[in-house]
């Protein structure tokens, strides 16, 4: 227990520091390979799957924000011009 008489309860999320995509992908890999084994308990496998839901969702945020920040080079009638890289996904 903590001096003020409640339990030291910090957040995975808040005592972990934050992680690469790739430390991510890894982690995750790591997770599905584990539950794929069918060798897992149940409680553990839950506590895996949503770790592995987390890692996901962080993933996909990641992937966001670069996506946002990538532009490409499209060739058009005027030349080269610039366009955000979603904006020439939507296109394809």
């Amino acid at each position: 227990m903590a001096k003020n008489g409640t339990t030291d309860n910090v957040s995975k999320e808040e005592s972990v520091p934050a992680i690469t995509f790739e430390q991510a992908m890894e982690k995750l890999e790591t997770i599905v390979a584990r539950l794929e084994s069918g060798d897992v308990p149940l409680e553990t496998a839950i506590e895996l799957f949503q770790e592995g839901m987390s890692l996901s969702k962080l993933c996909g945020q990641k992937l966001e924000q670069v996506e946002r920040r990538i532009e490409m080079l499209v060739e058009g009638d005027a030349g080269l011009q610039r366009k955000p890289f979603a904006a020439v996904k939507e296109e394809a």
